[in-house]
């Protein structure tokens, strides 16, 4: 039997398979850079 819990899991795996090669394709200082954008917006 295939559970809900079950597909979920299914799910946040893919979910986090695709945000690591997401993460992979892009260079870590526009990741900083956004970060910090967005820090930065916060504030005001």
């Amino acid at each position: 039997m295939y559970s809900i819990e079950m597909a979920y899991a299914r799910m946040r795996e893919l979910q986090d398979q695709a945000n690591r090669s997401r993460a992979a394709q892009q260079p870590a200082t526009s990741r900083a850079r956004r970060r910090l954008g967005r820090a930065a917006a916060k504030k005001r």
